[in-house]
């Protein structure tokens, strides 16, 4: 399932993919929003709860939200500069909530109490950790397809920067390796863990330009260290 320029593995959903072939290949572009909608839509169902909704109540508007987004009319309207994801999804979400409370299909909430964080902050919080989230996965993933899958265990505490939270010679005897080998072992982890995180990014935004504007959001709202 793979779109047709620089095509995304089937494990990582890309948003520019979909903005790409959304007018041209409407099927592919469902199947691209589709794999988006499942890796992102906990923080979309944390800020329905945030606004009022019931747990059940806002399981229910994600649901449809995507639901709507998946329509081929849907996709192939939306307009070319939708820019970031992040962005794209939430102002959605606030025209489709706004929609669906005028023509009195769910009831609006009241008021939350001004001690409650904004929704918008709370969005943001989640967005961030999903993002990380879908990156700590498909490290793991690549870490057991390699045969790897016990060295990740033992050291995936250090993408926390938690660095020496076990000592490299007390793993070393754990894993039967050098000292060496696993500080270097360590290392690898990170460096990969920051360019899956970069490739992952990239694929969230419309283009290269807005990486790195993307990248220090995610990190001014859940900081790694």
């Amino acid at each position: 399932m793979s779109l047709e320029s620089n095509p995304p593995s089937a494990n990582s959903p890309q948003w520019s993919h979909v903005l790409q072939v959304r007018r041209q290949d409407t099927q592919r572009a469902m199947e691209a929003m589709a794999r988006l909608g499942k890796a992102y839509w906990y923080p979309l169902y944390a800020y329905i709860r945030q606004r009022g909704h019931s747990p059940e109540e806002a399981r229910d508007l994600a649901h449809e939200f995507f639901a709507r987004l998946l329509q081929n009319k849907t996709l192939s309207y939306m307009k070319r500069d939708c820019g970031k994801f992040r962005s794209f999804l939430l102002s959605a979400m606030n025209h489709f909530l706004t929609d669906e409370w005028r023509k009195g299909r769910w009831p609006k909430p009241a008021a939350r109490p001004e001690a409650t964080p904004a929704a918008e902050k709370i969005f943001e919080q989640n967005w961030a950790l999903a993002v990380l989230n879908v990156v700590y996965e498909r490290l793991k993933r690549e870490y057991h397809e390699a045969g790897n899958g016990d060295l990740f265990k033992a050291i995936k505490f250090s993408l926390t920067g938690r660095g020496e939270a076990v000592p490299y010679a007390e793993l070393a005897e754990r894993l039967s390796m050098a000292e060496d080998t696993v500080r270097a072992s360590v290392h690898d982890l990170r460096r990969r863990f920051s360019e899956v995180l970069r490739e992952e990014v990239a694929s969230l935004v419309a283009s290269p330009a807005e990486m790195e504007e993307e990248l220090r959001c995610l990190f001014a709202s859940a900081p790694l260290e």
